[in-house]
């Protein structure tokens, strides 16, 4: 038997109930303004995290990770040369630092060639984006860990002209080569789509902050004799401590300018104006970057993401480890191969970066010549086939070297930003020449060609090439520009003597 409510108890309940109503529809809106706030960022991070660990791909085991790690590249072969570098070091076979030099330059060609694939492998969990960058990164690894321990070692003369070698041969010859030998039987290349405008910018904006403290030190001089080659003239007006400290501060101020426009930039190709953009592709992007994110989500990996993080920090360490016994080697080999200090800086440190995109391309080169015989398809190497060489060369300029610059002013060694002349109408020529290469975004082998050649012709010059004395007392490390002064006088003849004399050896 069904009892009907009292007016009283049915009023109360039905006051109860409009209370429940409001206090729900209340909620309901909270949780609403909530989801809009709030639930797209959730989803995005359960979507990365879901990506990252492999959801909905095949599962990769370790065994099968590390099978096609060892046979990720033909040239893992030279990984063996690791263990005899290091022997070579620690001397525990008497092979000299020549023999140390060049095994440690053989151990990281692999090295460097495992960071791209361990980049490319890593793109596919994190997407194009994260994954471009991580590339990039990767890339310079080599670089940074180079210049670094040049900087704590205090080879600053030395870290300047690797800096500037690297920005010439990221952009001169490592797309040279790429365009050179991908493209000897097209008619023309088209170049990844980039944000070019934007690229060219930050690129030009990267050389032209080592510019500014070179023109200023050349302004303040108005045509007074500086510094001598032999260092005679200690009472120079300009190379003195003063001088530097206000390159210094200059240098410092202009690093922090460069790290925030390189942030900046990142923001703005990662995060671009509109809805939910972040850290994904447009809807509205162009069609060759949305094909390419559709083929990292089908593209099936060859390592799991695990594996893939492990391998990349073992490599990092060893990168580490032989990249420190290859610098320790680097006064040895200058004194007896009579190598001027600013071609060892400018054209060989850099070419260790480049000594695996070199052997690709060779291998690549008479695989091509092989294949059009047999009329089979070429297949490019990601290595060749993603010119990434311009973004390398953004980030070396608007990253690591403003990094290198606060590192030295934390560690309390003179790094700046004042370089040698010759070095900065080299970076400025070279910036010129790619970027009139790549405004229209297609290139052929012939301008990879001339920009091959042109590096060259930058090798050839920097080989005769004895550097500014100037600058080299001005990034002194042992004390000040005055006491380096003193030094370069007493033994300015007898080096102003072997110095020419290395130079009449090279020239005749």
């Amino acid at each position: 038997m069904h009892h009907l409510p009292s007016p009283a108890s049915s009023g109360g309940s039905h006051g109860a109930t409009l209370a429940e109503g409001n206090h729900g529809g209340h909620a309901a809106h909270q949780q609403s303004a909530y989801s809009a706030a709030y639930g797209y960022a959730t989803d995005r991070v359960q979507e990365f995290w879901d990506r990252l660990r492999g959801k909905g791909r095949r599962p990769v085991g370790w065994l099968e990770s590390g099978r096609n790690i060892v046979l990720s590249s033909s040239l893992n072969v030279l990984l063996l040369f690791i263990p005899f570098a290091w022997a070579s070091h620690w001397e525990i076979a008497q092979w000299g630092k020549d023999t140390t030099f060049a095994l440690c330059f053989l151990a990281i060609i692999p090295l460097e060639c495992m960071f791209d694939w361990g980049g490319e492998q890593m793109a596919l969990y994190l997407g194009k984006d994260l994954g471009d960058l991580l590339i990039i990164t990767l890339n310079n690894a080599v670089e940074a860990v180079l210049a670094i321990i040049l900087l704590v070692k205090c080879e600053l003369r030395l870290l300047q002209s690797t800096i500037v070698g690297v920005v010439i041969l990221h952009l001169l010859l490592i797309p040279g080569t790429a365009f050179l030998v991908g493209g000897y039987n097209i008619r023309q290349q088209t170049l990844h789509p980039h944000s070019t405008d934007l690229n060219h910018s930050l690129l030009m904006v990267g050389v032209l902050a080592t510019l500014l403290p070179t023109a200023f030190f050349a302004a303040l001089d108005r045509g007074a004799s500086a510094v001598t080659a032999a260092g005679t003239e200690a009472g120079s007006a300009l190379v003195n401590d003063a001088t530097r400290g206000e390159i210094l501060k200059m240098s410092r101020g202009i690093a922090l300018m460069l790290l925030t426009v390189y942030i900046a930039s990142r923001i703005y190709m990662h995060n671009p104006p509109g809805e939910n953009n972040a850290l994904t592709v447009p809807h509205d992007a162009p069609a060759p970057i949305q094909h390419e994110e559709k083929e990292l989500l089908e593209e099936e990996p060859l390592v799991n993401p695990w594996a893939c993080m492990i391998l990349l920090a073992v490599t990092v360490a060893l990168m580490a480890v032989t990249a420190e016994f290859l610098v320790e080697s680097i006064d040895a080999v200058r004194e007896t191969s009579g190598i001027q200090e600013e071609w060892f800086g400018l054209i060989l440190l850099p070419i260790v970066s480049f000594s695996a995109d070199g052997a690709v391309a060779i291998l690549f080169f008479f695989q091509s010549i092989y294949n059009h015989i047999t009329h089979k398809k070429n297949l490019v190497p990601s290595m060749l086939a993603r010119g990434r060489a311009i973004d390398l060369s953004i980030q070396f300029t608007l990253w690591w070297m403003p990094v290198v610059v606060l590192l030295g002013w934390w560690t309390s060694r003179p790094m700046h930003l004042l370089f040698d002349y010759l070095e900065v109408a080299l970076l400025l020529g070279s910036c010129f020449l790619v970027n009139y290469v790549t405004a229209d975004s297609k290139t052929n082998w012939v301008e990879g060609l001339i920009m091959v050649v042109f590096y060259f012709m930058i090798a050839l010059v920097t080989w005769f090439y004895p550097g500014q004395p100037e600058v080299a007392f001005m990034l002194n490390c042992e004390g000040t520009v005055a006491e380096a002064l003193a030094a370069g006088g007493e033994g300015g003849a007898e080096a102003a003597a072997s110095e020419a004399a290395a130079l009449l050896a090279r020239m005749f």
